[in-house]
C-alpha cells in the first residue's frame, strides 16, 4: 500500500503539489463533418447552458445510458466540461480518502490531491486493467483505517486507460462486492466503454448494474463521441432508493461554484452525439476498427522484441512493460520509466508516457503508447485511414511503425561499448 507520489523528473520552478499527467489518447482523426455543422449552427445561440447541463443534453445523456442497460432519468444525470470537473465535484462531495488501481488514468489522482485528499493505489493484476484485486482492496482498506485513514471512495474503470484491458465480469463483481462490504462508494470511469475492439467477443459490465445504489458513472465524451478538443462529459448518479438525487444536487453545487459549464454550442453538439445518429455511430465504429488494428500491430511489435503487454481490448493505447529487457536498457542509460520515456522521445522521436505518470512503479520500465500518434499528415490523409483496406500499408502509418520498431529493436539490443547512452 502506498500513497500517490509524484513521479518523474523534478518539477519546473513554480509548480505546486498537483501534477497533471499526459493528455487523453485522441483518435487523431478530423472532426466529423455533421458534428462540425451542428456546432457551427449552434454558435449563433448566445444563451448560457446551466451548470450540470440543460434539459436537451440531460435527456440525451439519459437515453444514452438507458440504451446500455442502465435505465436513467434526466434527474440522475449531470454534464460538465470534461470528466475531470465531474470527478473533482464527486471527490469533494463524497469526502474521505480515495482508492485507485495501480496503474490508473493519469487524471484521476491530481483532483484528490488538489482537494488535499490522500490517494492510495491498490495492487491490480495486469489482466484486470482498471479494476483492483478484491483481496488487495480489502487489505488496503484495513491498513489505511489501521493507520487512521478514512477510505470512502473507489475509482475504477471496466474498460481501462492506460492498459487497454477490459475487466472480466466475475473479477469486477468480486471487487464491487468487496467495496460494498467496506462501505466504499464506487466511481466508475466508463469513458472507453464504446471503444471495445471486439464487442461481440468481449463482455463489458458496469458496476452500476451490480450495485445501483452506490455507484456513480462518469464518461468523457471524447472517448467515443467527440473530438479531443471538445471537452464535455456526463455523470450518472445512483438510482432507486437512496441519496442519488441528493448527491447530484451537491455535485451541481460544486460545478456551479467552479463555473464549470459546457458552452451552449458544445452542449448542443454533445446532445446530438449522445442521441447517436447513424453518421456518429458509423464514424465511431470505423474509428474503433482502425485503432484496434493499430493497437494489435503495436502489441505484436512489443512482444516481438521481448517486451510484455496484453492484447489490447479497448481504447487507443498499449501498455508496454520492457522489464525483460532491463540488461539491454541499462546499456542505453535507461533504468526506470522516466528514463525510458525520455529515451524514446528524445532519441527516437516516439511519443510515450512513462508508467509512473499513471501511478505505476517508477523503477519499472513501462510506458503507454497511444495509437493516435501513428497517424499523421493533413486531415485528408488521416481520414483516409478510416477507409483503407489495410491502414498499416498507408505511407505515414507504415513509416511511423517502422520508426517505433527501430526504437524498440534498438533498446532491446545492448549498446556497443563506447556508445553514448544519451
Amino acid at each position: 500500500m502506498a500513497r500517490t507520489e509524484r513521479g518523474g523528473a523534478a518539477p519546473a520552478v513554480g509548480h505546486g503539489p498537483v501534477r497533471f499527467g499526459p493528455r487523453m489518447p485522441d483518435d487523431g482523426l478530423p472532426v466529423l463533418p455533421e458534428l462540425a455543422a451542428v456546432l457551427t449552427a449552434a454558435a449563433r445561440r448566445a444563451e448560457d447552458e446551466p451548470p450540470g447541463g440543460g434539459p436537451t443534453l440531460l435527456e440525451a445523456a439519459a437515453g444514452y445510458w438507458t440504451r446500455r442497460g442502465l435505465p436513467t432519468g434526466p434527474d440522475r444525470v449531470a454534464a460538465a466540461p470534461g470528466a475531470p470537473a465531474l470527478l473533482l465535484a464527486l471527490t469533494a462531495t463524497l469526502g474521505g480518502d480515495v482508492l485507485v488501481p495501480r496503474p490508473c488514468a493519469a487524471w484521476w489522482a491530481p483532483y484528490a490531491r488538489l482537494l488535499g485528499r490522500p490517494v492510495f493505489h491498490v495492487p491490480t493484476p495486469p489482466e484486470s486493467g482498471g479494476v483492483p484485486d478484491a483481496y488487495a482492496l480489502l487489505e488496503t482498506v484495513r491498513r489505511v483505517r489501521q493507520e487512521g485513514g478514512d477510505p470512502r471512495q473507489l475509482v475504477l474503470s471496466p474498460a481501462d486507460e492506460p492498459t487497454g484491458v477490459v475487466a472480466a465480469p466475475d473479477f469486477l463483481h468480486e471487487t464491487v462486492e468487496a467495496a460494498e462490504a467496506e462501505g466504499l462508494f464506487v466511481i466508475s470511469d466508463e469513458t472507453w466503454r464504446d471503444t471495445v475492439h471486439d464487442p461481440h467477443g468481449t463482455v463489458l459490465l458496469s458496476p452500476a448494474e451490480m450495485l445501483p445504489g452506490r455507484v456513480a458513472v462518469v464518461s468523457d465524451l471524447r472517448g467515443g463521441l467527440l473530438p479531443a478538443g471538445w471537452p464535455a462529459a456526463i455523470a450518472r448518479f445512483p438510482t432507486g432508493p437512496g441519496d442519488g438525487g441528493a448527491l447530484r444536487a451537491r455535485v451541481l453545487d460544486v460545478l456551479t461554484a467552479l463555473g464549470a459549464q459546457i458552452p451552449r454550442p458544445l452542449a448542443v453538439a454533445a446532445a446530438y452525439a449522445l442521441s447517436e445518429p447513424e453518421e456518429v455511430t458509423a464514424r465511431r465504429a470505423a474509428s474503433v476498427r482502425l485503432h484496434a488494428r493499430l493497437a494489435t500491430a503495436v502489441h505484436e511489435l512489443i512482444v516481438s522484441v521481448g517486451g510484455l503487454t496484453l492484447p489490447p481490448q479497448a481504447g487507443r493505447c498499449v501498455y508496454a512493460d520492457l522489464s525483460p529487457l532491463a540488461d539491454a536498457l541499462a546499456t542505453h542509460g535507461v533504468g526506470d520509466a522516466q528514463e525510458l520515456e525520455e529515451r524514446l522521445d528524445a532519441h527516437y522521436g516516439v511519443p510515450a508516457s512513462g508508467g509512473h505518470r499513471f501511478g505505476d512503479d517508477l523503477a519499472a520500465p513501462r510506458v503507454r503508447l497511444s495509437t493516435g500518434d501513428l497517424l499523421g499528415g493533413d486531415a485528408a490523409e488521416r481520414a483516409a485511414c478510416l477507409t483503407a483496406p489495410d491502414p498499416l500499408e498507408l505511407h505515414r502509418v507504415r513509416g511511423a511503425l517502422t520508426r517505433w520498431r527501430t526504437a524498440f529493436d534498438g533498446l532491446g539490443t545492448p549498446a556497443e561499448r563506447g556508445e553514448s547512452p544519451r
